[in-house]
């Protein structure tokens, strides 16, 4: 899934402007200007519309950490994984937002995207696990929209 669709749909969920998007970013220690930010969320199809990388999404990922469950300043900062997978996003989310795994079922059940256990926790392993599955771009949507629904109530 593109890192714009993400910062969207995360943007509308928590409810926020560009300007406290900024400063989530700041708080995991990268400054972006606003006009970058503004392109970012921008329609594909539109001229000003930018890519936003993988760094820019690592930064606000973790900076979404600390903006929801605050910031350990006695724990050193762990490095960012490169590149940013759907995988990544969803454990990222997970500890963001203190989901447990029923709260994930709960979230994809929500969309009307039932998923089993098995099947989530291959999800959350790591890359060399025997066990471990790529997320596809469907399941982080509804994921997403699971999110938006638990948070934002249906539209």
């Amino acid at each position: 899934m593109l890192n714009n669709d993400v910062l969207r749909s995360l943007r509308y969920i928590i409810n926020v402007n560009d300007q406290k998007l900024i400063e989530i970013i700041e708080l995991a220690g990268l400054k972006v200007p606003l006009a970058d930010i503004q392109s970012f969320l921008k329609n594909e199809e539109d001229p000003q519309y930018s890519i936003c990388s993988d760094v820019i999404m690592a930064h606000f990922l973790d900076g979404l950490i600390y903006y929801k469950r605050g910031k350990d300043e006695s724990k050193p900062p762990m490095p960012f994984e490169f590149p940013i997978s759907n995988n990544l996003v969803l454990k990222k989310l997970r500890v963001a937002f203190q989901l447990k795994e029923p709260d994930l079922h709960e979230l994809l059940e929500l969309a009307d995207y039932p998923l089993g256990r098995a099947e989530m926790s291959a999800f959350l392993r790591k890359k060399d696990h025997s066990n471990y599955r790529e997320c596809g771009d469907q399941v982080l949507r509804y994921f997403l929209k699971g999110l938006k629904i638990k948070f934002r109530g249906k539209d």
